[in-house]
């Protein structure tokens, strides 16, 4: 559970370098009876991480774990009983007054959810995304969710997740007779779903979200989405990210994108998703329609001179430089402004501390973000205005009041879409809503307004509930064959 550091010195504190620069902490008591045994003989609180490396499962064989983490750990405390399959701890925090799961894994899965409002009796296989994997099978109107895999960028990750796959059709004695998956062709998740099957159906990523929230929360009639986070695969072929999805929660077979934040272009694809500070010169690029004439020194000494002419030639040629509504990426442009982060070391590390700084302010204060919804759908959710006082203030406004002011005003743009489509039911999903500031300021807003918002709290808002909605959309489809 991620609680709040107390601010306090002295021996039962943790000391800094344990989550360096993050307010919160993860907190667990002891599960096991080693646990007790240790801890008990210890007398004090232990830091405790996984037995794995970076980017790859938790290693559940001896041998393995011995010849992967020999140069990491200084010994090994082992059992002579195996280990049939991984689970990492599960992580969670609480917003908005409630839990809201993180990762869902031990003491979660395979717990099942109903299938409400969907309902159909198929088998149907949902094999979740890239990142923060996580797989699912319907069985007589429940989806059972499998434990967190993780990120699907190493043979050893890809191991494990064909290995869920299998456990949960041999744990539930189910074959299934349709499978599901994301609609990027290039997700190794997409790639294993077609090699099952000819007719693998794709979902939209952000549309398989919004369907998992709403199914979650058990839902019926229209829902206006908003869907935010770092990446999926758009059906016009660029980065979605940043999207307002009109969907039928009774009969989610289809959807109307209502709105999305203004686009821009990425620098070094997937490279900025590691280095805000290029996606802070797309956007920038975008502002001045060309190399950019207000340059803040924030991203310039980020570069090497040679480092700067090489991406702003990436942006001017459009090389390598994919068009993106991804408000993740947006949130790392913002970052790199203030001067919060230029790289990161590990995924959303921008966005968390520019969370972590906005909470710090306790400014009303809303950056101007413009939605003009006269024009035909979809309408363009314009950050230019905020990024222009962004500009303008630097480096005289304080840190914290532009991030704070900068959430504020993204809750106010989704408000404005929410007035002016006409729907009362609001649902927030998408890795960007792990943002407590973000989530807790929108339902504040929408509730006000007498709208009626909804998210996550037990299937989480990131890639980890995205095969829950990949299952329902499948099952709808299947049923509108059936009953066409």
């Amino acid at each position: 559970v991620l609680l709040r550091r107390r601010n306090a010195t002295g021996p039962e504190c943790a000391a800094a370098p344990v989550a360096p620069a993050n307010p919160f902490l993860g907190v667990m008591l002891p599960y096991t009876p080693l646990h007790h045994l240790l801890l008990d003989d210890l007398g004090f609180a232990v830091v405790a991480t996984s037995g794995n490396i970076s980017e790859e499962p938790i290693c559940t064989d001896e041998r393995d774990a011995r010849d992967t983490l020999s140069g990491i750990a200084d010994g090994f405390l082992v059992h002579d009983r195996p280990i049939a399959r991984h689970a990492d701890d599960s992580v969670t925090r609480v917003a908005a007054g409630r839990e809201l799961l993180l990762r869902r894994a031990r003491g979660y899965a395979p717990l099942p959810l109903p299938l409400t409002g969907v309902g159909g009796t198929t088998t149907v296989l949902g094999v979740g995304a890239h990142q923060k994997n996580t797989v699912g099978i319907s069985v007589e109107g429940r989806v059972v969710l499998g434990q967190h895999i993780g990120d699907l960028s190493t043979l050893a990750a890809c191991a494990a997740f064909e290995r869920s796959v299998s456990d949960l059709q041999m744990l539930y004695r189910r074959t299934p007779a349709r499978v599901a998956c994301d609609s990027h062709p290039d997700y190794a998740s997409t790639r294993h779903a077609h090699s099952l099957t000819p007719n693998a159906i794709p979902v939209q990523h952000h549309f398989a979200h919004v369907v998992s929230c709403a199914v979650e929360n058990a839902l019926a009639g229209p829902v206006l989405g908003v869907s935010w986070d770092g990446t999926g695969y758009g059906d016009d072929g660029t980065v979605w990210g940043g999207e307002f999805l009109r969907v039928d929660a009774s009969d989610p077979r289809g959807y109307e994108r209502i709105a999305h934040l203004r686009t821009f272009r990425l620098p070094g694809g997937e490279r900025a998703v590691r280095e805000p500070r290029r996606s802070a010169l797309g956007v920038l690029f975008e502002l001045d329609g060309g190399p950019p004439q207000r340059l803040p020194a924030t991203v310039r000494d980020a570069f090497s001179g040679e480092e700067l002419r090489v991406v702003t030639r990436m942006l001017t040629r459009e090389i390598n430089a994919p068009v993106t509504s991804s408000a993740g990426r947006l949130f790392d442009a913002v970052a790199s402004l203030t001067g919060i982060r230029q790289v990161t070391a590990f995924e959303g590390q921008a966005a968390m501390e520019l969370e972590f700084a906005a909470h710090r302010s306790g400014t009303s204060e809303n950056l101007p973000i413009a939605v003009d919804t006269t024009t035909a759908r979809p309408w363009v959710v314009d950050w230019a205005p905020a990024i222009c006082d962004i500009l303008s203030a630097l480096p005289a406004q304080d840190t914290a009041t532009v991030a704070a002011a900068f959430h504020n005003g993204l809750a106010a743009a989704i408000l404005s879409v929410a007035a002016a489509s006409g729907v009362e039911q609001i649902v927030l999903t998408g890795g960007c809503f792990q943002n407590a500031y973000l989530l807790e300021r929108t339902i504040v807003q929408l509730r006000t307004a007498g709208l009626r918002p909804y998210w996550h709290q037990r299937v989480p808002p990131n890639d980890g509930g995205i095969a829950l909605g990949q299952i329902a959309v499948a099952c709808a489809l299947i049923n509108g064959e059936e009953s066409g």
